[in-house]
């Protein structure tokens, strides 16, 4: 996914979940924060940021012009790290990744992760789609049979483990619950963890803070739910789906 026109800023302050301040060209500029997790190992003053301006923002009623979409996280003895904290890119580089055949690519690949022998070319990719009482990210044809799947974005990283949630999220847990249903089924179903950013070794579910997600995905793999981690490219004004990343969910 692209994005088309972004700028370089730091961060000052986030006075809430969906504002931030930072400057830019000298001067502070209110910007739209497009993840409402806390972020706070991320969001330090003083650390370099991007934002898409929206050169549209007046016509269409926008309260501000920017939306912070990435920032450079500060390591200790490291060089900064870049990482996309945009909640909506996950969905749509997650929908580009099926549509260009990833699955099926991850299966024929050296980590064998999916079923060997089992198809995994996907057709008709579709988004927001409705089974029974649940609503899935994504819904596809593996070969003729329904399959779905959901999303979630990863920014929060510590020495190379990426962790979900950064927060507590009843909505995910009800996710994995529909998906595990789903998987009882019959149906093939899977979680895939876009980890918005490189230089991770391993994915685990953050049971310290919110031990019920780690638990209903422990469930939900054991009722056949396909459990994926990828990392991302990530640019300026790009983030793309990369490459298998180790899951841990003991």
């Amino acid at each position: 996914m692209h994005y088309d026109s972004v700028v370089t800023g730091a961060f000052l302050a986030r006075p809430n979940r969906f504002i931030a301040h930072v400057e830019l060209g000298g001067q502070t500029v209110i910007c739209h924060v497009k993840n409402t997790g806390r972020c706070r190992e991320l969001l330090i003053p003083g650390v370099k940021v991007l934002l898409e301006y929206h050169r549209d923002a007046k016509d269409k009623g926008r309260k501000t012009a920017y939306s912070l979409i990435g920032v450079w996280k500060i390591r200790d003895g490291r060089s900064p790290l870049l990482i996309n904290m945009d909640s909506q890119a996950p969905n749509q580089a997650a929908w580009e990744w099926v549509c260009s055949q990833g699955l099926e690519r991850l299966a024929s690949g050296e980590e064998k992760l999916l079923a060997p022998g089992r198809p995994f070319h996907a057709a008709h990719v579709r988004r927001e789609v409705t089974y029974g009482q649940s609503r899935f990210d994504l819904a596809f044809l593996l070969d003729g049979q329904p399959a779905f799947m959901e999303v979630k974005g990863v920014t929060l990283e510590q020495a190379g483990l990426a962790m979900f949630p950064d927060a507590p999220t009843e909505r995910g847990v009800r996710h994995l619950k529909e998906l595990a249903k789903a998987a009882r089924e019959g149906i093939p179903c899977f979680i895939l963890f876009v980890i918005q950013m490189k230089e991770i070794s391993c994915f685990a579910p953050n049971r310290q803070t919110h031990p019920a997600f780690a638990d209903a995905l422990t469930a939900a793999a054991d009722a056949g739910v396909t459990v994926l981690a990828m990392d991302c490219r990530v640019t300026k004004d790009s983030m793309e789906i990369d490459a298998s990343v180790p899951v841990r969910l003991g």
